[in-house]
């Protein structure tokens, strides 16, 4: 059975060639062309991936992407024609899975969606666990960080970032690496947005607990190191 792909997009030209592209990939379509009627479709259970563009009338592409992250963990890619790394960031911080920035080659898009759609059959099969540092607890399957008794609230990217770097500890992981994996795409120069996770990691975790738990190896990476 087909995959099913909501488009959102309100340049009408720009909705028609994904359309047409994806539909020759064998891919089912739909098409909203705002926030509103994107939100309302993209709510729908039979939605298996959401291209959501950023700038939309009625209902921006983040808040479109906040309310149906509530309910839903549908994969969303975002489409924005902003080339800044605060825009990227408040994305994934709403729950986009991806990004991608205009103008794009629809072979990167493609490729981009068969790396959510797959990690979200992955997900599907692997069995949810418990994963311990020191004093602080991670729980894959409730979703949830704690410190002690502390719960630690993280962003959905924040919390995969940690996921990644714990199953991975005392391994220096490189920046690409870690784009790869926790956000599905292959380096293309946006390396930068990981240090800015780190930081936030550090700053509501490592910081506010004393805790010594992400380390910087210079010119390589990050890695979570138990106590020698």
């Amino acid at each position: 059975m087909a995959n099913k792909i909501l488009i959102v997009e309100d340049e009408s030209k720009i909705a028609r060639f994904l359309e047409l592209e994806l539909k020759y990939e064998g891919y089912e379509v739909d098409i909203a062309c705002n926030g509103r009627e994107g939100l309302d479709k993209g709510l729908k259970s039979d939605i298996d991936l959401i291209i959501l563009d950023l700038m939309l009338p009625v209902l921006s592409g983040i808040e479109v992407c906040r309310r149906i992250r509530q309910t839903s963990n549908v994969p969303i890619i975002m489409l924005t024609a902003k080339d800044d790394v605060s825009d990227k960031v408040m994305g994934l911080d709403m729950g986009a899975d991806d990004y991608i920035t205009k103008p794009f080659a629809i072979e990167e898009l493609l490729a981009r969606m068969r790396v959510a759609l797959k990690r979200k059959v992955i997900n599907k099969m692997t069995d949810d666990s418990v994963l311990i540092f020191k004093n602080l607890t991670l729980n894959k399957r409730q979703r949830q960080v704690k410190v002690n008794d502390d719960e630690v609230i993280l962003t959905k990217k924040e919390f995969e970032l940690l996921v990644y770097l714990l199953e991975n500890r005392n391994i220096v992981l490189s920046r690409e690496n870690i784009l790869e994996k926790v956000w599905g795409f292959e380096y293309y120069g946006d390396t930068n947005i990981i240090d800015v996770y780190i930081r936030y990691l550090r700053g509501k975790i490592d910081q506010k607990y004393s805790m010594d738990m992400i380390h910087t190896v210079r010119g390589v990476g990050y890695l979570i190191k138990d106590d020698e």
